[in-house]
């Protein structure tokens, strides 16, 4: 069995050579967001859901983005509504919410 339910990779890398980034769009701050509503919500723990910061993920063309594990699901994000929809739809409830999914 897993440690995890599910485990969210956040990519929080920031680029200073002016390339696109996740930390462009904030993505530290929504992660720090994303934590905080698994910790209200009871489940940020062993056994449960977690949302972690990675480094560069790859897609920084496409980003910010997120990839929630095991399913292997990429999004991307905006704001904290979107991060609300991939919490209460996938990390929650175990549906992929295909509106932010790349």
């Amino acid at each position: 069995m897993s440690f995890y339910q599910r485990h969210a990779f956040f990519c929080t890398n920031q680029r200073d050579n002016g390339r696109a980034c996740c930390q462009d769009h904030g993505a530290s701050e929504l992660r720090h967001y994303a934590r905080e509503r698994l910790k209200e919500a009871g489940v940020f723990d062993a056994g449960g859901i977690r949302a972690s910061a990675a480094g560069c993920l790859g897609r920084c063309e496409e980003g910010p983005v997120i990839v929630v594990y095991p399913e292997g699901t990429w999004y991307t994000y905006f704001s904290r509504e979107d991060v609300d929809l991939i919490i209460d739809e996938h990390l929650l409830g175990g549906r992929i919410v295909d509106s932010l999914r790349i």
